[in-house]
């Protein structure tokens, strides 16, 4: 165990309130992607106050980065997410959103509020001299939904130069299915590769009465739906994880009218390169077939974020941290679903990984994320800050290394 585990712990316990606050104060006031305009201010002002910390504001619109730095040796990141859902909140709690139909439902508000604390935790020991290498706590704006250009908040900050220097980066996530005590850590691919297909089938259309004299797209959207439906089941091996799913279906005006075209959109979802890939593919293959059938079609796929792709050694460090400073923890070694997460931007620019962090009450209520009733058991917050920063300090010290 190292030197300074029972320390981390201890400092985070008395820092715990500050945390709760912080959390309650960015859930009350949730903002959406890349309009994290009072988030970021907060964010600025309390890193601000942190003797030696170096903040930098505006970045990809609304991030903020803070660094604490001894101008030498080994650099680490650590990011957080800031951005709320367009969710209304069912809750009975006095920290509800007051902001209608805008929610922290994904944990961001605790992510923020645990990066907040991780930042206080780590100053100490850059103030007493203590520590030499350089921290960046990377606050990311726009995780959940992309701009008009298809891009969430990690391609931007990329482009801005935030992990040019980065030896290594880590991020965690709530977890709402397990609860305080329990941490989800996975080699390799642990969150999915997520693609959105968009197509069109035309025809000629026509009266409803007389379909024999037209092209009739909805007769040719059952092959397409039943090609695409079955690509999971009959041409993806069961050993890959894979999820197509038809998500929107758009066709006709009147009972009488034979439309023209019926619209289409879905997600592809996958781990695998190769898989992803085949899912375009397949998907494209499936919108072909009504060329057969006296009809015309498009189809283009809108590339997402990737797979989250966690780093062995990362997360090796991370497991000796957690062991280190609550043995009592449980460690699950499981991947963490087909949803998406835009940090898998950051870990194909350098060595990283995010895990999971028990968040649920015990009391079997279902609190899942993107739901209207979403919400974290707040004693997660002080473990994930103790977490994250000695997992830091001891990268810093030596101790762990890339």
């Amino acid at each position: 165990m190292s030197v300074h585990s029972e320390s981390m712990v201890a400092k985070a316990g008395t820092i715990a309130n500050q945390l709760v606050e912080w959390r309650r104060t960015l859930h009350q006031n949730p903002e959406l992607s890349f309009q994290e305009y009072e988030t970021s201010e907060m964010v600025a002002r309390l890193l601000r106050q942190i003797p030696g910390m170096q903040v930098q504001t505006g970045i990809a619109g609304t991030g903020v980065v803070g660094v604490l730095t001894t101008g030498k040796g080994p650099v680490i990141g650590i990011r957080a997410d800031m951005d709320a859902l367009p969710i209304c909140e069912q809750a009975d709690h006095d920290y509800c959103s007051r902001r209608p139909g805008v929610m922290h439902a994904c944990g961001h508000d605790a992510h923020t509020s645990i990066l907040l604390g991780t930042a206080y935790l780590l100053a100490d020991y850059f103030h007493k001299g203590r520590l030499s290498g350089t921290v960046k706590f990377i606050f990311q704006p726009a995780e959940e939904a992309p701009d008009e250009n298809g891009l969430s908040g990690a391609p931007y900050m990329i482009r801005a130069g935030v992990l040019e220097d980065v030896d290594a980066v880590l991020a965690l996530h709530m977890d709402p299915e397990n609860p305080v005590g329990t941490a989800r850590v996975h080699d390799g691919f642990s969150m999915a590769n997520v693609d959105v297909f968009r197509g069109k089938i035309t025809g000629t259309g026509g009266h409803a009465a007389y379909p024999h004299l037209g092209t009739d797209p909805v007769w040719m959207l059952g092959p397409v739906l039943q090609a695409i439906n079955g690509i999971v089941s009959r041409r993806v091996s069961p050993l890959d994880e894979a999820v197509v799913s038809i998500t929107q279906i758009h066709a006709g005006t009147a009972s009488n009218v034979i439309p023209t075209e019926v619209e289409l959109e879905g997600t592809l979802r996958s781990y695998k390169p190769d898989v992803r890939e085949f899912l375009i593919r397949q998907v494209e293959n499936a919108f072909a077939l009504v060329s057969n059938l006296g009809g015309n079609y498009q189809v283009e796929v809108i590339r997402g974020e990737p797979a989250l792709n966690n780093h062995p050694l990362i997360n090796q460090w991370l497991t000796q941290t957690i062991q280190d400073l609550f043995p009592g923890f449980h460690i699950k070694n499981e991947p963490f679903g087909l949803g998406g997460e835009d940090f898998g931007h950051m870990t194909q620019v350098v060595p990283g990984a995010m895990f999971f962090l028990g968040c649920a009450f015990n009391d079997d209520v279902p609190r899942e994320l993107h739901t209207p009733v979403f919400d974290i058991d707040e004693k997660c917050l002080p473990v994930g800050a103790a977490i994250m920063a000695e997992t830091a300090l001891r990268f810093l010290s030596g101790e762990y290394f890339i």
